[in-house]
């Protein structure tokens, strides 16, 4: 896999190019668990928009599918729910999750 091209002029890289440099160690077991049946009674689902990653998506049964292979850990789906019980987050298991690099 090649790195990102030069950066521009005024230092900013683009979003593609910046994910290009990131590594996804995938753990066996979720370092998030989503409880459908608990997101079935929320009105907000604040993780869908939320989510940097696009990683939660609402079902047609009023649930949520939620794939962790590509989370960032930010943890912001866990700070805007406001379903009691619905997310259950922790940091991958050691060795396992999200590698950002700098080129």
């Amino acid at each position: 896999m090649s790195g990102p091209g030069p950066a521009p002029a005024g230092g900013e890289i683009a979003f593609e190019d910046r994910m290009a440099t990131v590594e996804f160690r995938v753990a066996a077991h979720p370092h998030i668990v989503v409880d459908g049946e608990v997101c079935r009674s929320c009105t907000t689902r604040a993780c869908v928009t939320a989510c940097p990653a696009n990683l939660f998506a609402p079902t047609s049964d009023g649930g949520i599918l939620f794939n962790y292979e590509q989370c960032f850990e930010c943890g912001t789906c866990y700070m805007v729910c406001n379903e009691a019980g619905a997310i259950a987050w922790s940091y991958p298991e050691g060795g396992h999750g999200v590698v950002f690099r700098h080129g």
